[in-house]
């Protein structure tokens, strides 16, 4: 008797584990609809904004739109031909910029946001701005049309920028310095290391 309820206890056991791999199956396939369904939404989202960026530029011919390489377009007010440096990796960049809606609203001026002082590379600031500063050169102002994945994205700033907001940025390089040369300077003290609105610093 004893043999027997051993038996039959053992198979009691596995078949329940048998039933609870089982039903583990459909969350798996809820998980992968999930992800197929939210790669189309960004898609959508992505052409959305595409097309409203692409209807600014048709509506200046006069501008000479460039469009880079990491998805979004920009065109020089002031243009350095000059000079051949750019801001790299450890060096500090000295900057003013505006940030305005597509519709040209200014969300933030540039008095607002002045001044700028960033270890390029080494800080945390918006992912179309991180690019953008290392195509610039000393004194030029460049404007970019920066869709939402390479500004605040889903989220916003949680103060004057929605979710899913493009932006028209519009920069000004002031200066370029490496970065020991800066910290022997005065100019670069600031009261107001802001970079963006409500984006921690973050060294690396």
């Amino acid at each position: 008797m004893k043999k027997i309820h051993m038996m039959a206890l053992t198979l009691g056991i596995l078949f329940t584990a048998c039933s609870q791999q089982q039903a583990r199956k459909p969350i798996s396939n809820s998980s992968g609809t999930f992800m197929k369904e939210s790669v189309e939404r960004n898609k959508k989202l992505v052409a959305g904004e595409e097309a409203q960026i692409d209807s600014i530029i048709k509506s200046n011919p006069g501008t000479k739109y460039i469009a880079s390489k990491k998805g979004y377009w920009y065109y020089y007010i002031a243009q350095n031909t000059k000079d051949t440096i750019h801001p790299k990796k450890g060096d500090i960049a000295y900057f003013d910029y505006e940030l305005k809606s597509l519709d040209g609203n200014v969300i933030y001026s540039e008095v607002e946001l002045r001044p700028q002082v960033y270890h390029v590379d080494k800080q945390n600031i918006m992912m179309g701005l991180r690019d953008a500063i290392k195509l610039m050169k000393k004194n030029e102002t460049v404007t970019f049309l920066f869709p939402s994945h390479m500004a605040y994205g889903y989220h916003g700033d949680n103060k004057s920028i929605g979710p899913k907001t493009s932006l028209i940025c519009t920069v000004t390089l002031n200066d370029i310095k490496p970065d020991t040369e800066a910290k022997a300077s005065p100019t670069a003290k600031t009261n107001k290391p802001l970079l963006t609105p409500d984006i921690p610093v973050k060294q690396e």
